[in-house]
C-alpha cells in the first residue's frame, strides 16, 4: 500500500485557511508532501526552478516574495549540491517572518547535528531553534531507497558500486519522508520543535540490498565495494561540485565506519503505522529495474 494514502486519516484536523509552500515541490519528497497535504485539504504550492506551481530559484531573490504571499507554514529544502548556504537560508527565512510563516518543517540528513563544520547543515537547524516566532520540526532522513532508482546509486551493467566497507544502513522510502513532513505541517503545533529520525525498519549491507532488488527483479546484480576517495573522484569527474565532496566523504564516511542509521520508530510514532520496508520497497519498483535489465541484456 502506499505509504502515503495509509495515513491519510492519521493525525490532524483540517485546517483551510492555511497554505504551505513546499521548496523542492518538483522533487522526491515535495511532489509526495503535495499530493498528501491537498488530500488532507490544506492549500499547497510547490516550488522549484522549473515545473512547480511558482518559479523559485535561491540564487534569484526576486522570485521569492511571489512564493511566500499567503503561506503560513513552509517546507524548507536548502540549496542542492552545496555545503555552505547558512547565510542564504536565514535571509529567506527572515522574509518568511515577515511575510506571515509561522511553522518550518526542514528536510535536514542523518546525524545531521554531527556534520563537520564546513557542512551548514547544522548551522540552519540551530538558526531555526533561535527564531522564537517561528515555530519548527526537523527530519534527519537516512539514505533515501530511491537512490537505487536513478543516478544516485544506479544499478550498471548488473552492478552497483559504492563505498560502504561493508557497513549498514537503514535507508528509508521517500513517501515516508513525505508522510511524516505532512504530518508536522498538517498539525505544528504538536511537533513543535521536535526531530525525527527517519530511517527503515532494518539495516541493511549494499550487498544485501543489491541481493533484494536482484530477486524482485529477476536480474543478475552484485555489490561492488570501492575505494572512498575513487569514488568521490568519479562524482566530481561527471560535473559534482568540487566542494560537495565534504558532504559525500561524510555520507559515506558514516557507513563506513559502522555509523550508519540504525533503524528508529519515528516513522510510525508520527504516522501511526511502520516504516516500509526496503524489500516492500523493490516490489513496489521491480519493473523499472526489469526495463532496465532489458536494454542491458541482464535479465535471467
Amino acid at each position: 500500500m502506499d505509504p502515503l494514502a495509509s495515513s491519510l486519516n492519521h493525525g490532524a484536523v483540517h485546517n483551510n485557511s492555511s497554505t504551505a509552500l513546499i521548496l523542492g515541490g518538483t522533487g522526491r519528497t515535495g511532489s509526495l508532501l503535495a499530493d498528501a497535504l491537498a488530500r488532507r485539504g490544506i492549500a499547497t504550492r510547490t516550488a522549484a526552478r522549473r515545473g512547480g506551481d511558482v518559479r523559485f530559484d535561491w540564487d534569484d531573490p526576486a522570485t521569492h516574495p511571489d512564493a511566500l504571499a499567503g503561506v503560513d507554514r513552509l517546507y524548507l529544502v536548502t540549496p542542492v549540491l552545496r555545503v555552505r548556504y547558512a547565510d542564504q537560508v536565514a535571509g529567506f527565512l527572515d522574509l518568511a517572518e515577515a511575510a506571515g510563516v509561522r511553522h518550518v518543517t526542514f528536510l535536514s540528513a542523518h546525524n545531521a547535528d554531527r556534520a563537520p563544520a564546513g557542512i551548514d547543515i547544522a548551522a540552519v537547524e540551530a538558526g531555526l531553534a533561535a527564531r522564537p516566532a517561528i515555530t519548527h520540526s526537523i527530519l534527519r532522513p537516512a539514505w533515501v531507497m530511491e537512490n537505487f532508482l536513478d543516478d544516485h546509486l544506479p544499478v550498471v551493467d548488473g552492478v552497483i558500486t559504492a563505498p560502504s566497507g561493508g557497513g549498514r544502513e537503514a535507508f528509508v522510502s521517500a513517501g515516508d519522508i513525505a508522510a511524516v513532513a505532512a504530518e508536522t505541517l498538517l498539525d505544528p503545533e504538536a511537533h513543535a520543535g521536535a526531530t525525527y529520525s527517519l530511517t527503515g525498519p532494518q539495516a541493511l549491507t549494499f550487498g544485501e540490498v543489491a541481493d533484494i532488488i536482484a530477486e524482485v527483479s529477476n536480474r543478475h546484480i552484485v555489490y561492488r565495494d570501492i575505494d572512498q576517495e575513487a569514488w568521490i573522484g568519479g562524482a566530481l569527474a561527471v560535473g559534482v561540485p568540487a566542494d560537495y565532496a565534504a558532504m559525500l566523504r561524510w555520507l559515506t564516511g558514516a557507513i563506513i565506519t559502522g555509523n550508519g542509521a540504525a533503524p528508529t520508530g519515528d516513522i510510525e510514532k508520527v504516522t501511526g503505522r511502520p516504516a516500509t520496508s526496503f524489500r516492500a520497497f523493490a516490489q513496489r519498483n521491480a519493473q523499472a529495474w526489469r526495463v532496465a535489465a532489458e536494454s542491458e541484456g541482464t535479465v535471467r
